[in-house]
């Protein structure tokens, strides 16, 4: 059984994803106020996935994004080259004061009992500043894109970054891609765009255009797309009767969306998850089995299914297989330091098949 989408053959990217850039500060296990000094992660909800795909599974991939021509910018571009990303930029130049700038992102790890912390300065940053008509979609697509990913994060970060949106997934549609959003909900991004009221509305414009939905718990499902809550009660984190038991309202409300993904996460410590993932494929359910994480870097996991996932129905693997997939990518990359992969694809074919963590000699 395919996945119902209609996937092209061939075109001159596999991938493309629209988003804004960031750099992430990681002090590791220190909070934050006590840090000497720092990592810095190159990232990217949208671009996460681009990156992934493109790192591990050798995919084609490109990213739509604003670019600061400034240091922090010339440090992002780079990232984005060396994983192999092909980057179409709308550049904006630095004032040397106050910007535009490429936002920052803040974060320790936590340990234990513990829990990582985030928080953000994306104060006159360039990516919220883009606007429908600073893309060329027809050049960006010209020579065949299969697939057209974005996501909540970019939608939440200004009034025009939505229409930006919109006009992508209306010329990737036309181009003959199938079309995902990430839902990726962030309060602290929403409550300063305008809160859960305002944010309906942006979802409610965007989701006449996907055709793949990722990211979503059933409490997100209902906080983006404004759809009942569910009589289901959960049985613990990893209990995916309540997110199936929200599909039906999805797809009456939105009946073209052929795929709906998420991962389940039962968070013991900062670093001892348990961790699933269930879909929904064309009115059939599957769920990956469940393993035990040390985590490393929790961030990035999600972008870490969403790619192994993407990656198996972009192959034309089986939903199931697809599933396990993006089960294994995002149980690697929790391994790993930073936002984005640093597996093989096999490792995750590995990984995915019941491999263990013994030794390869």
């Amino acid at each position: 059984m395919n996945a119902g989408l209609n996937i092209l053959p061939n075109g001159a990217l596999d991938f493309v994803s629209l988003g804004a850039l960031v750099h992430r500060l990681d002090t590791g296990i220190v909070p934050f106020r006590k840090a000497a000094e720092c990592k810095i992660h190159v990232s990217g909800g949208e671009f996460n996935c681009a990156a992934n795909l493109a790192d591990c599974f050798g995919l084609k991939t490109g990213i739509v994004t604003a670019m600061v021509d400034y240091p922090v910018g010339e440090l992002i571009d780079g990232t984005v080259r060396a994983m192999g990303v092909k980057p179409f930029y709308k550049h904006f130049q630095h004032n040397g004061v106050n910007g535009p700038n490429m936002a920052t992102v803040y974060s320790d790890r936590g340990q234990g009992v513990r829990p990582p912390v985030v928080f953000y300065n994306r104060s006159n940053e360039a990516g919220g500043l883009l606007k429908a008509g600073d893309f060329d979609w027809k050049s960006i697509f010209a020579n065949g894109v299969r697939w057209f990913h974005s996501g909540g994060i970019f939608a939440s970060l200004s009034p025009t970054t939505p229409d930006v949106i919109v006009e992508g997934m209306q010329a990737a549609k036309a181009a003959g891609a199938v079309v995902s959003l990430d839902l990726n909900y962030r309060d602290k991004l929403w409550n300063v765009a305008g809160g859960e009221a305002h944010s309906l509305k942006v979802f409610e414009r965007i989701m006449e255009y996907v055709d793949v939905l990722v990211g979503g718990s059933e409490k997100d499902l209902q906080k983006c797309l404004a759809l009942p809550g569910t009589d289901v009660v959960a049985k613990s984190p990893l209990d995916p009767g309540p997110f199936f038991s929200m599909i039906d309202k999805v797809i009456h409300k939105y009946p073209q969306v052929r795929v709906v993904a998420t991962t389940l996460r039962d968070v013991h410590s900062a670093n001892r998850h348990s961790w699933s993932a269930a879909a929904w494929v064309k009115g059939e359910r599957y769920i990956a089995p469940t393993t035990e994480l040390d985590v490393f870097d929790r961030i990035g996991g999600g972008d870490g299914f969403a790619s192994g996932f993407f990656y198996g129905l972009l192959t034309q693997a089986s939903p199931e297989e697809a599933v396990r997939l993006g089960w294994a990518h995002g149980a690697l990359l929790t391994t790993y330091p930073g936002d984005t992969t640093m597996a093989t694809i096999e490792e995750v074919r590995a990984f995915a098949s019941g491999g263990s963590a013994r030794v390869q000699r």
